[in-house]
């Protein structure tokens, strides 16, 4: 059917045919026969066979969870994860301030100070995950990749002390020395062959 005939919007012109729909048994003798006719007709039992069918497969479709996880996308977004740079091991938050600025729902707390080296480091960074709510908008505006939504959505606490824990949501610099973080683990990472799809700017505008 194409959309035309969707959007015509004249019932004349449209092949309905009605259905052919029983009377409602309203006594209690026709609500007894009609459970007697549904009952030989053989409806009870065809809804028992496709129970006893799915029981005989032995084709168990339940995770058992928490051991077993089901796979989740890249692109999911879950709670959030802080990158570090592979060489030093340091963090890669310049501490711009943008995720600060573009957060909808206001959770996300920096803090700034000029060290001796006259660079802009950041010194408690911290994000309220029970006001969170996880659209995505501080991972695509970090410059640096510094900020990425992970797969770990399990965040359940009974302290909301636990929200805002940020060493949490730090990955471990032994992980990022000996080469074990990876570059793409969520939602506002590198998308993997972003190299290949980079454009060469024409020399002249």
């Amino acid at each position: 059917m194409s959309l035309e005939q969707f959007k015509d919007r004249n019932v004349g012109t449209q092949n309905y045919f009605m259905v052919d729909i029983e009377t409602y048994a309203s006594t209690p003798m026709e609500k007894f026969k009609q459970v007697v006719r549904r009952t030989f007709n053989g409806e009870l039992f065809v809804g028992l066979w496709v129970v006893l069918r799915e029981m005989i497969k032995f084709d168990i479709h339940t995770v058992q969870y928490p051991k077993e996880k089901l796979p989740i996308g890249p692109r999911y977004r879950a709670v959030h994860e802080m990158q570090r740079l592979w060489e030093s091991g340091t963090e890669r938050c310049i501490g711009c301030g943008l995720c600060e600025k573009i957060c909808i729902s206001d959770c996300i707390r920096m803090d700034t100070r000029i060290d001796e080296n006259s660079r802009k480091e950041v010194t408690e960074y911290t994000i309220n995950l029970g006001r969170c709510i996880f659209c995505g908008y501080c991972a695509e505006v970090c410059p640096e990749l510094a900020i990425v939504h992970g797969g770990r959505y399990e965040n359940t606490s009974e302290q909301r002390a636990h929200y805002i824990d940020f060493e949490d949501m730090l990955t471990p610099i032994e992980s990022a020395i000996a080469g074990k973080q990876k570059e793409y683990p969520g939602f506002g990472a590198v998308t993997p062959h972003e190299d290949e799809r980079v454009k060469k700017t024409p020399l002249a505008y």
